[in-house]
C-alpha cells in the first residue's frame, strides 16, 4: 500500500520498545493525524524521512493510538508496519502485540491515560483486527514498565473458527514433493510447519543463522500465499518453524520484516498457544510426539523462553478460547522524539471539543 509524501511531521510521536521486538515502536498521537488512512500514512511517510534522517531508520513498526471513542475500552489503537525498500510502502492488515504494549507505555508517559501502576489493566480495541486486548501492568519502574497481555475472546471463540483454510493441516507443493502447514489466526494469521520438513531436524539447527532455512522458510510463506490468494508482499500472514522440545515445550524460529525474528512476535506466542489447543494442527501434533504435559506451554527460542497460558472449554470436538496470556513482558520507554511546544500550531485535524478524557475504569 503507497501513500503520498506528507509534508508534516506528527508532532507528538514516542518511542518506547518491548523485550523481544526486532525494533522500536514509533507511537502516534492519533488526534493529530488525518481521519484518512491516506493522510495517515502520508504522516507516516514524512516521519520515515525524518528517522532516516536521524539514523533510526530501523524503526519499522508505527501505533496510531487516541483514547478510545468505545466506552469499555482506554486506547483505540491502529498499528502499521512499515515495509523495506521505500519510505511509503506500509502493511495495514495486521497487528504487533509488542507494538501494543509499547502504546500503552507511551500513552501513560505522555499523559494520554492514567499513570500505570502495579495491578491496573488498560483495556485496548486493536482497530485493524477487532482484538481486545487487556494490558495489565505487573512491575513499574522509571525507565519502563513489565506486563502480562490477555487476549480475550468474547464471547468465546470455537476453535474451529481460527483455522484460515477450516482444517488443522493443510497440504502445499514443495521440493518437488508437498509438507504440511497450519494456517490460524488469533492475535495475527500465521503460517506454522514442522522445521523437520524444512530440514532443521534439530534445535540447534533450527536456531543457527542459516541463510538456506531462512530461504525455505520464505519459499513456503509464499506458497501459502499464493494458492489462498493473499498478498505475499506484505507483512502477514506471518511464518514460524517449530520443533517438539519435551513435554508441553516448542521450539520457535520465526520470521520478522525483513529477517529472522530476535524471539517470538507476542502475537505469535498468542497464535502458537491457541494453535496448540487444535486438535491435529502442526504445533499439536509435535506437542503429541514430546508427550503431552500440564499447564503453562513455554516456547523457547533464540533469546530466552516464553511461556503462554490458554484457556478453553467444552467438548473435545466442539472447543472454544476464551482468552490466551503472555506474562513478563517489559517494555522500555526512550521518550519523545517530538515534542509539542507552546508556540506549536493546533492540530487541524482534532479539537478540545472532540477529546474523550480518560475515565478510571482500569484500576
Amino acid at each position: 500500500m503507497n501513500a503520498p509524501t506528507a509534508p508534516a511531521v506528527p508532532l507528538s510521536t514516542a518511542l518506547a520498545r518491548a523485550h523481544g521486538a526486532p525494533c522500536p515502536t514509533a507511537v502516534l498521537d492519533a488526534r493529530e493525524l488525518p481521519e484518512s488512512q491516506t493522510g495517515q500514512l502520508g504522516a507516516l511517510t514524512a516521519l520515515r524521512g525524518e528517522l532516516a534522517a536521524r539514523g533510526t531508520d530501523g524503526v519499522l513498526k508505527n501505533a496510531l493510538v487516541r483514547p478510545s471513542r468505545h466506552p469499555l475500552f482506554d486506547l483505540d489503537y491502529r498499528f502499521v508496519q512499515s515495509l523495506p525498500g521505500s519510505d511509503d510502502a506500509f502493511d495495514v492488515r495486521g497487528s504487533c502485540g509488542h507494538s501494543i504494549l509499547a502504546a500503552v507505555e507511551a500513552a501513560a508517559r505522555t499523559g494520554m491515560i492514567q499513570p500505570l501502576v502495579p495491578g491496573c489493566r488498560v483495556r485496548v480495541n486493536v482497530l485493524n483486527n477487532g482484538d481486545n486486548v487487556v494490558c495489565e501492568v505487573e512491575e513499574t519502574s522509571t525507565g519502563g514498565t513489565r506486563f502480562t497481555a490477555h487476549f480475550l475472546c468474547s464471547p468465546p471463540r470455537p476453535l474451529g473458527d481460527l483455522l484460515l483454510a477450516g482444517e488443522p493441516r493443510t497440504r502445499i507443493p514443495f521440493g518437488g514433493g508437498s509438507l504440511e502447514v497450519s494456517l490460524v489466526s488469533m492475535g495475527n494469521p500465521y503460517v506454522l510447519v514442522s522445521a523437520a520438513d524444512l530440514g532443521a531436524g534439530s534445535v540447534d539447527g533450527l536456531f543457527a543463522d542459516d541463510p538456506a532455512l531462512f530461504a525455505r522458510m520464505l519459499q513456503v510463506r509464499r506458497t501459502v500465499c499464493e494458492a489462498q490468494g493473499w498478498d505475499p508482499h506484505g507483512a502477514f500472514p506471518k511464518i514460524a518453524a517449530l520443533l517438539p522440545d519435551g513435554p508441553q515445550r516448542l521450539a520457535v524460529r520465526a520470521v520478522s520484516v525483513p529477517s529472522w525474528h530476535p524471539t517470538v512476535a507476542l502475537t505469535g506466542a498468542v497464535c502458537l498457544g491457541s494453535a496448540a489447543e487444535i486438535t491435529d494442527s502442526v504445533p499439536w501434533r509435535l506437542l503429541a510426539e514430546a508427550g503431552r504435559g500440564e499447564g503453562l506451554l513455554t516456547l523457547r527460542t533464540t533469546d530466552g523462553e516464553v511461556r503462554v497460558a490458554a484457556s478453553t472449554s467444552g467438548a473435545p470436538a466442539d472447543r472454544h478460547l476464551a482468552w490466551v496470556s503472555v506474562a513478563r513482558k517489559q517494555v522500555d520507554y526512550a521518550g519523545l522524539l517530538r515534542e509539542r511546544t507552546p508556540d506549536s500550531p493546533a492540530s487541524p485535524h482534532t479539537s478540545a471539543s472532540e477529546e474523550t478524557p480518560w475515565l478510571p475504569l482500569t484500576v
